[in-house]
């Protein structure tokens, strides 16, 4: 995906709320071997862009002053009620180098496997992105994981998916081998017995007879 970029010369607050008065959004590009570089984007072309998983994913080409470098959208400040992106942050791409990203996970087939198909599971995905590290050129837009295998009593860990050529997951905490899917049985209901269920309450309705001609 590629967004066009434009220099911006003044910065501090009062300056970017004129900016964003005008339509345009603050923002910075940073890393690499340069100097970070305040930058302003079309706030609506921006708004537009946030709504597509792959602007948050993917390496991105940013024009620039008539030229393009590939960056990465690393943080957005969004005004607390307001549809209004109040700030934005790129970060510069090295091609050498690897990258640390978080990849969102896109899950599929559940409704095909027997978990859910015979024996009427809930399936409930616990990891929605995986962070992983990879080179530039590696970094996939998503994960495709299929779901058609799963199986009641089994939960999906990281170790059941392949990951993409070149993508390797981040792993926190000691956990080497988290879940990602749950597989949750049904639900089963215990039904009572017509004759169970009138019992307590012919009882009760003889037992309320009997103390009101008590009374009498």
């Amino acid at each position: 995906m590629n967004f066009v970029a434009f220099e911006r010369a003044k910065q501090g607050t009062g300056a970017s709320r004129r900016l964003r008065n005008s339509g345009k959004t603050p923002g910075i590009v940073y890393g690499g071997s340069v100097e970070p570089q305040r930058i302003e984007v079309d706030h609506n072309a921006l708004w537009h862009a946030l709504k597509k998983e792959a602007f948050h994913s993917s390496v991105l080409d940013m024009e620039l002053a008539g030229t393009t470098s590939k960056v990465l959208l690393r943080d957005v400040q969004y005004h607390p009620y307001k549809q209004l992106v109040l700030h934005i942050d790129f970060q510069r791409v090295d091609e050498k180098t690897r990258l640390h990203m978080k990849v969102p996970l896109h899950y599929s087939g559940a409704e095909e496997s027997s978990a859910v198909k015979v024996d009427k599971c809930m399936v409930n995905p616990i990891v929605n992105e995986l962070d992983v590290t990879c080179m530039p050129s590696d970094l996939p837009e998503f994960i495709a994981v299929d779901l058609s295998k799963l199986e009641k009593g089994a939960s999906l860990h990281l170790k059941d998916i392949k990951l993409p050529r070149g993508v390797a997951p981040v792993i926190r905490g000691g956990q080497n081998n988290p879940v990602l899917v749950s597989v949750v049985p049904p639900l089963v209901v215990a039904e009572v017995p017509a004759a169970d269920a009138v019992a307590p309450a012919a009882a009760a309705d003889a037992k309320g007879k009997a103390k009101a001609k008590s009374k009498k």
